[in-house]
């Protein structure tokens, strides 16, 4: 039996050090100005942690939701991610220019400072990390989408657009907590933008296009609301978390907030090590996708569970597809098999059905046999 990849090991079994026994350590690699809670120190949740690593893998999944009480580690998991971005080539331009853009569509299709550097031979990308970016439940819809510089206006007497949260998203993570209470017309602009990777802002005279290409993350309590189908939908794994049934891990859990928050550089060093492995197998991974192909019997059952199940979208096997690749990536294979799509299947299946749905197609149908009955009895 094949052993699994170093990266599955590290989250199936990180480390649970005795961190209230640990020697305290003088030195640190660096000085943060806010730590995060280790993501490996989260205890258990393990389908949790899975989803989030496959959308980071593989944006192609399209996000994640995490829907679950209060206090359930939700938003730790998230922001614990900061620590395992994989490196990206992002673009060195003010307007975003990208050498794909001019391969693909021609020198025209970047701004002339760019043009002229591809023309020379230089590089208009720069190697960076994935970033997590915050949509506040307080955002204004200029805030998101971008605006005339007010302050600049007044000022200076000049009108220019700025970049909103969006625009700054592009290639990177966009999280929202409690997404079930955002105002709609941002739920709306956040559904146009990842639809489409890019939005354009209008100001009278001005307009201004940028990219949004980014991995949508949300998170929700139940008890406070629903999310709104259109949105729910663009979500691609859904993860339902609920609190530890097991003693000793609700105490671990304890122990290991305690342990955080009496010295959180000491906590982030425990599990330093670790941390550093994973994010170098996540980087492999995401290099390995590309050239990760799925079996016959894997997509077989791809689409059987989604017919069974009676889903209408073709996103579920889209998303389950995308995620078996990112699976098999993560388990250092170029194969996604039918064991992959059984592993990430709950994940990418999960509340996608609609009794209504259903019921709509079925009385659509009865009416269209009524209809053909009266044809043939009156031809």
């Amino acid at each position: 039996m094949r052993p699994k990849s170093m990266l599955l090991e590290i989250l199936e079994k990180a480390s649970a050090k005795a961190v209230l026994e640990a020697k305290p350590q003088t030195e640190h690699g660096r000085i943060v100005d806010y730590v995060h809670f280790p993501f490996l120190a989260i205890v258990n949740q393990q389908e949790m942690k899975m989803a989030l690593l496959l959308a980071v893998i593989n944006p192609r999944v399209g996000g994640v939701l995490l829907i679950g009480p209060r206090g359930t580690g939700k938003t730790t998991a998230v922001r614990g991610l900061v620590d395992l971005m994989p490196p990206i080539q992002r673009s060195t331009c003010p307007y975003g220019c990208e050498p794909e853009a001019a391969y693909a569509r021609g020198i025209d299709a970047v701004c002339r400072e760019c043009a002229q550097k591809l023309a020379r031979g230089e590089p208009i990308t720069a190697p960076d990390r994935m970033r997590l970016i915050e949509l506040p439940l307080n955002a204004r819809l200029e805030d998101v989408i971008g605006g005339i510089n007010e302050r600049v206006a007044l000022e200076q007497q000049k009108v220019r657009l700025e970049r909103g949260i969006l625009s700054y998203a592009d290639r990177n993570i966009l999280y929202v907590d409690e997404i079930n209470l955002l105002d709609d017309t941002i739920v709306n602009a956040i559904l146009d933008a990842a639809a489409q990777g890019r939005y354009t802002v209008r100001r009278g005279p001005l307009s201004s296009t940028y990219h949004a290409r980014f991995v949508l993350i949300g998170s929700m309590n139940p008890e406070e609301g629903l999310l709104r189908p259109q949105i729910m939908d663009r979500l691609g794994l859904r993860v339902v978390i609920n609190g530890l049934a097991n003693d000793k891990y609700r105490l671990e859990v304890y122990r290991r907030v305690r342990a955080f928050t009496d010295s959180p550089h000491d906590m982030l060093a425990l599990y330093a090590e670790e941390t550093a492995a994973l994010t170098q197998e996540i980087s492999e991974a995401k290099a390995r996708l590309p050239n990760v192909t799925i079996t016959g019997p894997a997509e077989r059952l791809a689409l059987r569970l989604v017919r069974e199940l009676q889903i209408a979208s073709h996103r579920a096997e889209i998303v389950l597809l995308e995620s078996a690749r990112a699976h098999a990536a993560a388990d250092g294979r170029l194969k996604a098999t039918v064991a992959d799509v059984r592993a990430v299947a709950p994940l990418a299946l999960r509340q996608r059905r609609s009794e209504f749905i259903t019921r709509y197609v079925a009385q659509c149908a009865a009416e269209d046999e009524e209809i053909r009955a009266k044809i043939e009895s009156l031809s």
